[in-house]
């Protein structure tokens, strides 16, 4: 996927704020979460498999009852972007009492001609709820455990965004979902920037903390 980064020329361009939804459900041994794989035509990650989300809307923030500003992404709008893109591209509607718990804040690196700052919620499966997909936006939905779904990866049989492999990897740590959304208080929202670095070996992602970074 580094390959296909676009380096960074002219002015950057501008962030949409979004919010995605990690729907969990527990697992056999260990707890699954909801991936929708996008459209193969998409113009933006074609085929990729994502947590469902999209952009925030103006219909968000007046919902909200809130305004956007640079450098913020407010909880209630984008709580309900969550909400709507996990009903839109997997046919799952939260009950209203169902609280959004904020996991991760990821913002898409310059030098790519679409970016995101994007809020990711943790969210239990409602009861007896189903995933389904419109087969246009999104192709195809699967529950999977993180490490099965990395080792997929791994192996060539998933596609994954760098922020879902980075996510997924946090995820792994938990045994239950139980204590999954205990350390919910613990979750640093630090929105996180990744960087394109050229190196030798041609284009790589940096994590704030890697050298070079």
């Amino acid at each position: 996927m580094a390959a296909r980064l676009a380096q960074e020329q002219g002015q950057p361009a501008a962030v949409r704020p979004a919010a995605a939804v990690v729907l969990v459900r527990e697992g056999d041994g260990a707890p699954e979460v909801l991936l929708v794989r996008r459209n193969p035509g998409a113009r933006f990650m074609g085929g990729v498999w994502v947590f469902p989300g999209g952009s925030l809307t103006q219909a968000d923030y007046e919902a909200a009852g809130c305004t956007s500003a640079d450098g913020q992404l407010p909880l209630p709008a984008a709580r309900l972007a969550a909400r709507r893109e996990l009903a839109e591209e997997a046919a799952i509607d939260l009950p209203a009492e169902t609280e959004l718990v904020p996991f991760t804040r990821w913002i898409t690196p310059l030098g790519l001609p679409i970016r995101f700052d994007t809020l990711f919620f943790l969210a239990p499966l409602p009861p007896g709820a189903r995933a389904r997909v419109d087969g246009a936006e999104c192709v195809d939905a699967r529950f999977l455990t993180p490490s099965a779904a990395l080792a997929a990866a791994a192996e060539g049989a998933l596609a994954l965004a760098f922020p879902t492999i980075k996510q997924l990897q946090s995820l792994a740590a938990f045994r239950t979902s139980k204590e999954l959304f205990a350390a919910a208080a613990s979750f640093d929202l630090e929105p996180i920037c990744p960087r394109i670095a050229t190196t030798e070996q041609g284009p790589q992602l940096l994590m704030p903390g890697d050298r070079g970074y």
